[in-house]
């Protein structure tokens, strides 16, 4: 496959792209100055694009999105919930009570679980994953 070729004007996007640098200074993250400086970016153009992909501004917000989600994934990991809590969630987020969960888990082992005193075990986690919808990797310790 042969790719295409695409002839750009370099003095065209340097002239742009230094009227643009003067005002949104868009540039990899390196430190928390640079983090604070491009979420008050996206969030300008997060008020101003909205949720219209057809936005002039969306690709860009779209690009700014992916450097700060980059730097966010380096520096600020998200531990995984441990299971008796991602259960616990999915619960308290369904409304549900243990009553409601009685046909896949018995209510005295569902207060354990859920105090954190007995573990779940592979096939509960597989009721439980296909009962709120989701992988049943998410109910078992790592």
């Amino acid at each position: 496959m042969q790719s295409a070729q695409v002839n750009f004007d370099i003095q065209a996007i340097q002239s742009s792209w230094a009227v643009f640098d003067a005002i949104a200074h868009l540039r990899p993250i390196h430190d928390e100055v640079d983090y604070d400086q491009m979420i008050a970016l996206m969030n300008s153009l997060l008020d101003e694009v909205g949720d219209d992909e057809d936005h002039e501004l969306a690709g860009l917000l779209e690009l700014l999105g992916d450097i700060v989600s980059k730097y966010e994934q380096e520096h600020y990991p998200i531990e995984a919930a441990a299971p008796n809590d991602a259960l616990r969630f999915l619960m308290e987020a369904r409304g549900l009570n243990q009553d409601d969960l009685s046909a896949i888990v018995p209510q005295s082992n569902l207060s354990a679980i859920l105090a954190g005193k007995r573990k779940i075990s592979a096939t509960l986690a597989g009721k439980l994953g296909k009962f709120f919808g989701t992988s049943p990797a998410l109910f078992v310790p790592r």
